[in-house]
């Protein structure tokens, strides 16, 4: 029954065992001195999964709002990823994302991009290295207790499918972080992971700030029927569809909000019409990297 939901208590089950929350706090995008609060207001509604990243240069606030809060680390589920220039020194990685959030471990490392960029000019790729030898190092974490899942970020059936048939691959990515909204459904890649037993976390799900999605005629409508915000209604979209969901934002109102999920469900003709919606946007493309990543095969 629906209103049997609880959504907000809701894990999902990764390879490993491990339990990631359905619903977590995106931290990408926001402003310095934002963050620490939102962290905190968030874990404070209730949210049990926190997500950021070096490259989001704000770790050290995302661990700061974790103390501020009053709630037991172990309460709490915190995803770090490798940034780019740094794929030939994943321990230097991790390492500087445990001292920069203050902590012993995270739950989750992923590699941020399948890109492994030459920090000495970010324009250009590594000519001796890739994200096969980037995974080759990854897997040797969680022998050290501090890291205890690794998964990867961004990689479509392309990448995915190089990774997996590696004979190096030893061990499956837990979870692939991608872009997923109504306007980049990608169920065929949705689709494969859940085949291969990779859990995906949804970024960008609410379309980011200021997006066509936010004024679909369709949601509004769907959000006004059923007294909810088109917000609430693409959380329950993405977590309708098996996926974790990681909306961000950085005023209370919103982040309470968001958490608002217990109780209630889409209907099955409601995820059909959120999944039929015509357009197609990406937040977040490849053009900014020195290779390309999307190949336009996940749909």
């Amino acid at each position: 029954m629906a209103q049997d939901l609880q959504w907000t208590k809701k894990t999902f089950t990764l390879n490993t065992g491990a339990k990631i929350p359905a619903v977590g706090l995106g931290t990408w995008q926001s402003k310095p001195n934002e963050v620490r609060e939102a962290v905190k207001a968030a874990l404070l509604a209730g949210y049990r999964h926190i997500d950021t990243a070096l490259a989001y240069g704000n770790e050290n606030e995302v661990g700061q709002g974790i103390k501020d809060s009053g709630v037991p680390r172990s309460e709490i589920w915190v995803t770090t990823k490798l940034d780019n220039p740094w794929h030939k020194r994943v321990e230097e990685g991790i390492t500087s994302s445990l001292k920069s959030l203050d902590m012993d471990y995270v739950d989750l490392y992923l590699i941020h991009w399948p890109s492994s960029t030459d920090p000495d000019d970010l324009k250009k790729h590594y000519p001796d290295w890739d994200f096969i030898k980037t995974w080759q190092e990854m897997q040797k974490l969680p022998a050290s207790g501090r890291v205890k899942n690794i998964g990867v970020s961004n990689f479509g059936i392309r990448n995915m499918e190089k990774l997996l048939n590696d004979p190096s691959c030893k061990t499956t990515p837990a979870v692939n972080q991608i872009e997923l909204h109504p306007n980049c459904p990608s169920p065929k890649l949705v689709d494969y992971c859940k085949e291969k037993g990779i859990h995906c976390t949804a970024y960008s799900c609410l379309g980011s700030t200021n997006s066509p999605l936010a004024k679909d005629a369709t949601l509004m409508k769907m959000a006004e029927n059923k007294g909810k915000t088109p917000a609430q209604v693409l959380l329950m979209w993405g977590l309708q569809r098996g996926t974790s969901v990681i909306p961000k934002s950085v005023t209370a109102s919103r982040i309470e909000a968001n958490f608002q999920l217990d109780g209630w469900s889409l209907t099955d003709e409601e995820m059909k019409q959120l999944s039929s919606l015509p357009d197609r946007f990406k937040v977040c493309g490849d053009a900014w990297l020195p290779v390309k990543v999307f190949f336009g095969d996940d749909e």
